[in-house]
C-alpha cells in the first residue's frame, strides 16, 4: 500500500529531507560505532523460522550503578520499503526513504528510549523488494497482509518474539538474558518490554492481541506478556481489506485488563482516506472498546491540519 500510493503522491528525497536532512543522519559505519549490532538468522520459536534483527545497546552512562546496562528493551517492527540501508540504497523506490531505513529508526528510538535496548525486527520477507512480510508471526499472504488466529502454544507471535530475544540475547552476550519459555522463573531481574509497530509492522502487535486471551492461560507464556508495559501501535496499515485495526470485544476485553498501557497514533494518511475508510471506523472502534472496557488509551492524530503524506506517515515514528 504505501509502495503504490507513494507513486500517486509524487513526494521525493527533497520533502524527506525536510524531516531528516542528509547531515543529520548517521552512515551505518558510524551508526555500528554507537552499539549497533545486526544479527543475521536469528531463530525463533522454530530452528527454520529465522529474523534478522538489529540491536541498539543504550549509552553507558544509562548503565545502573553496578556498572551493568538495564534490562528494558524496545521491539520494533517496520512497515513497507524500510530495510537495511544498503539493501534500500540499491532499489529506486526505496533509495528515497534512507532517512527510514532500519538503521535510522534503531537511532530515532534511542533518543525516544535512551535507557533501552532497542531491537528492530526485520520482516522475513521483503516481496518485490517493498512489501514487509511478517509471516514468522502470523500467516500472511504474499503483500503481507495477515490472517489472524487464536493462541496455539510454541507457534505464535509472542513465541516467536520470546524466543528471538533470548536467542540474540546470547548471541551478543548480554548479561541476563531472557531464558527460553519456561515460567516465572526463565524471567531476568528488572526486564521490560515496550512493543513499537509502525504501518504494516502493527500486524504483530494485532496477531498478540489475538493472542492474548489463551497466551496469558499458559503459565509458560503469561509470565513473560506480563513483563510488557507498552504497546504502540503508529498509523497501521496493511493491503488486506478490513482488520487494519483490532475490533474483536473479546480480545479488547483482555488487553484492556491486562495492565499495558495501548498508546494509538495516527495520521490521516491511513485514517482519513475516502478510498479506505474502513480502517478509520476500525482505529475509532478499537478506541471506543477499549474505553468501554475501563482502559485509558492514549490517542493522537497527528497533523490532522496537514494534507495526507507518506512524509507525514514517516513522521509519526518521530513524533509519537
Amino acid at each position: 500500500m504505501l509502495v503504490t500510493r507513494a507513486v500517486a503522491v509524487g513526494l521525493s528525497l527533497v520533502t524527506v529531507a525536510k524531516v531528516i536532512t542528509s547531515a543529520e543522519r548517521m552512515s551505518s559505519s558510524q551508526l555500528l560505532g554507537k552499539k549497533l549490532q545486526r544479527l543475521r538468522g536469528v531463530p525463533g520459536c522454530d530452528p527454520s523460522r529465522v529474523n534478522d534483527l538489529l540491536l541498539l545497546q543504550p549509552d553507558t552512562d544509562c548503565s545502573d550503578s553496578s556498572g551493568k546496562s538495564g534490562n528494558k528493551h524496545v521491539v520494533f517492527f517496520h512497515g513497507d520499503i524500510q530495510n537495511f540501508e544498503e539493501e534500500m540504497a540499491q532499489q529506486p523506490e526505496g533509495a528515497q526513504w534512507l532517512s527510514w531505513s532500519l538503521e535510522q529508526v534503531a537511532l530515532i528510538l534511542s533518543r525516544r528510549f535512551p535507557d533501552s535496548h532497542i531491537w528492530v525486527v526485520r520482516a522475513s520477507r521483503m516481496y518485490l523488494h517493498k512489501f514487509s512480510c511478517y509471516s514468522n508471526f502470523v500467516e500472511s499472504n504474499m503483500f503481507g497482509a495477515p490472517e489472524h488466529s487464536p493462541y496455539a502454544a510454541d507457534i505464535g507471535a509472542f513465541s516467536h518474539l520470546r524466543a528471538l530475544l533470548s536467542n540474540g540475547m546470547k548471541r551478543v552476550k548480554l548479561p541476563n538474558p531472557l531464558q527460553p519459555a519456561k515460567g516465572a522463573d526463565s524471567i531476568p531481574a528488572g526486564f521490560s518490554l515496550v512493543l513499537v509497530g509502525f504501518s504494516k509492522g502493527c500486524v504483530v502487535l494485532n496477531q498478540m492481541v489475538y493472542e492474548l486471551p489463551g497466551a496469558l492461560l499458559d503459565p509458560r507464556m503469561s509470565a513473560f506478556i506480563k513483563h510488557i508495559s507498552d504497546m504502540y501501535w503508529l498509523d497501521g496499515g496493511h493491503p488486506g481489506g478490513s482488520k487494519t485495526w483490532v475490533t474483536d470485544k473479546q480480545v479488547l476485553k483482555e488487553l484492556a485488563a491486562s495492565g499495558v498501557s495501548i498508546h494509538a497514533h495516527v495520521t490521516p494518511y491511513e485514517v482519513c482516506d475516502p478510498m479506505r475508510a474502513w480502517m478509520g471506523r476500525e482505529h475509532r472502534q478499537f478506541i471506543k472498546t477499549l474505553e468501554e472496557f475501563g482502559a485509558c488509551p492514549s490517542n493522537k492524530l497527528h497533523f490532522e491540519d496537514d494534507p495526507p503524506s507518506i512524509e507525514n506517515h514517516f513522521r509519526v515514528i518521530l513524533e509519537f
